[in-house]
């Protein structure tokens, strides 16, 4: 599967279209919500009321089949569709009933244990003012027309796209491609259709398919790559964010001077902030674009020169609580880095191993391996007390980040592959395993249970109140 994304130059009566069935999808997403939950409701309602549990309202089941045949049973007659559900293609209100089954399936799933992550809770309504428009085609009239410059879709039609479409119309004619569904998206200020594609990818072989390399991500340079062949190299920054706020705080000043929208009285933008507004958005959006563009660019090299990368598992949520840098790890981009070199090198059947978060390689010296106690983070030089090695902090770090290819020789070394072996976690001296901060109780590692949380901030509250009583 692969998807070949175009950007869309739609006239206006299209993008009213557009508008109207990515709104026809969240209004299907928020019946569906309400449907499902009304039931949780009433069975709640009458369980306070001491009925029976044989007699409650029953279970409304969230599977697909079921909402899509109970929606087109009430669409005619609903005072929120009835008046317009058929200006819209079907396939948009199936995409607002797919996702909150989809929506649904998650939150099951994680309450009972079985899905990875973030626990998920029960789905809400989408608001107008929040959600991304989107909406999915996946039957009726799909094509890319012959001229290269045009999409058709169903109900919408043919609508011009931006960019010439010859590297996908080319793969269908020869019949190397067949397309799945369709996917327009409004995002960064453009429409944007994606095409999800069956094909079969021929592996290219990498330049080094026996070379491995280390790379240490970091802000003073955005990589450092250490290969087993003995060379290493620097991967500059591109600091996109940082060239861009001067003109940044220009576009910001003028629309915090507009009169803008207000929500707590109802206030309505005035048309000279919506132009400012607009303005300020267009130099995010091309920052975001140059550090896409460039990320994949980076990403793609490595994947094509080397058959083994070696990269470390970043905390990046915890950086980016750290006001001081927090600003420039997000200007990095650490996670997308990761997770573009992953599925690259899934492409080619290349390796990628993914070192503990508590390995110390900053610390460990890539020569004798000493490990220091400390490495405070403003010493950017390494310097072993023990053979007397100097080198860059970063570099240091990549050449121990490639010292761990020889223990992972098989699988993708992405958490959850079986076929890795694992790498030890050595628990260091700057690792945290208590909470630092005083007056605070708890387990080891700073986890509590909710009972004991409950309890100590019952007992810091009447401390403070004891500390603050007059005498």
């Amino acid at each position: 599967m692969q998807a070949y994304r175009f950007a869309l130059d739609p006239n206006a009566g299209q993008e009213q279209a557009l508008r109207s069935h990515c709104g026809a999808a969240r209004a299907a997403y928020n019946w569906a919500v309400s449907w499902v939950t009304a039931s949780w409701s009433q069975r709640k309602a009458e369980a306070s009321y001491g009925i029976a549990e044989d007699e409650l309202t029953p279970w409304r089941s969230w599977s697909l089949p079921l909402m899509r045949k109970e929606f087109n049973r009430v669409k005619a007659t609903d005072p929120r569709f009835a008046g317009w559900w058929r200006e819209n293609s079907k396939e948009a209100y199936n995409t607002g009933l797919s996702n909150a089954a989809a929506a649904f399936d998650n939150y099951a799933k994680s309450k009972q244990g079985k899905r990875r992550g973030a626990r998920v809770g029960v789905p809400r309504i989408k608001t107008k003012r929040k959600t991304r428009p989107a909406c999915r085609f996946t039957t009726g009239t799909i094509r890319i027309e012959l001229d290269n410059r045009h999409v058709s879709l169903p109900q919408l039609g043919r609508i011009r796209t931006h960019e010439s479409t010859i590297k996908l119309s080319g793969r269908i004619q020869t019949g190397r491609v067949r397309i799945l569904s369709a996917t327009v998206r409004y995002e960064r200020g453009r429409w944007f259709v994606s095409f999800q594609v069956e094909t079969a990818r021929e592996m290219s072989r990498v330049s080094h398919p026996d070379t491995a390399v280390g790379i240490d991500l970091g802000v003073k340079h955005l990589a450092v790559l250490a290969d087993s062949s003995g060379q290493t190299r620097y991967e500059p920054n591109p600091e996109h964010l940082d060239g861009a706020l001067k003109l940044l705080r220009f576009h910001s000043r003028r629309v915090s001077r507009r009169q803008g929208p207000d929500r707590r009285t109802g206030r309505k933008p005035s048309r000279r902030w919506e132009k400012a507004n607009r303005e300020r958005n267009k130099v995010h959006r091309r920052v975001a674009n140059l550090r896409a563009d460039a990320l994949h660019k980076f990403t793609t090299r490595v994947r094509a020169e080397y058959g083994t990368v070696v990269l470390e598992d970043l905390n990046v949520a915890g950086m980016l609580r750290n006001r001081r840098v927090a600003r420039r790890v997000a200007d990095a981009g650490f996670g997308e880095i990761r997770r573009q070199l992953i599925y690259k090198g899934r492409r080619n059947l290349c390796t990628t191993i993914v070192a503990n978060r508590w390995s110390p390689t900053s610390k460990t010296c890539s020569d004798c391996g000493a490990v220091k106690a400390k490495l405070p983070l403003h010493v950017r030089v390494f310097t072993c007390d023990t053979c007397g090695l100097v080198l860059d902090r970063d570099e240091n770090a990549a050449r121990n980040l490639l010292a761990l290819a020889a223990n992972c020789t098989t699988g993708t070394g992405v958490a959850g592959d079986q076929d890795t072996p694992r790498v030890s976690k050595p628990r260091e001296a700057d690792r945290k395993t208590r909470r630092q901060r005083p007056g605070r109780g708890g387990r080891a590692g700073g986890a509590s249970l909710p009972h004991q949380r409950q309890k100590e901030t019952g007992d810091r509250r009447q401390d403070t109140e004891a500390r603050h009583a007059p005498r």
